[in-house]
């Protein structure tokens, strides 16, 4: 009687492979560039160590077009950092489309997911690259 009214959890898609799962976020999922949304990505290479520790990549980021290629990179406190094929989650800080493309996008690589998609939930996270001196942002 009291579960009458409530919503069945949707069941989890499991994926063979990270690139599987990028796949089907670039057909499948609206990944719109929005402030602080985390859109999925693929990592392609590992690039260079910046002065402070801050680690770089070649990530494609998911969309409709099958990706879009970038440099991101872990904060320069981040515990780990992703390896080259893994799915990771992109934070937004700042989108201006009217910039030149090198500038029009700014983020970081914030989580790594595992292959598991949650319908109306998301992606699983198997990792954070957030270092715990950054604190989320509160809205009221």
């Amino acid at each position: 009687m009291f579960g009458l009214f409530r919503r069945k959890a949707a069941e989890p898609i499991v994926f063979e492979s990270p690139s599987a799962a990028f796949g089907y976020a670039c057909r499948e999922l609206e990944n719109r560039i929005l402030l602080e949304a985390v859109v999925p990505a693929l990592v392609e290479e590992r690039g260079r160590i910046g002065v402070e520790g801050e680690r770089y990549f070649r990530i494609r980021l998911a969309d409709h077009e099958g990706g879009r290629s970038i440099e991101a990179c872990t904060l320069k406190d981040s515990a780990g950092f992703p390896e080259v094929g893994d799915l990771v989650g992109y934070k937004v800080l700042t989108y201006d489309p009217d910039l030149p493309e090198p500038f029009a996008l700014l983020g970081f690589i914030a989580y790594g997911l595992e292959p598991v998609y949650v319908p109306a939930r998301g992606w699983r996270i198997s990792c954070k690259y957030v270092p715990d001196t950054i604190k989320p942002t509160l809205r009221m």
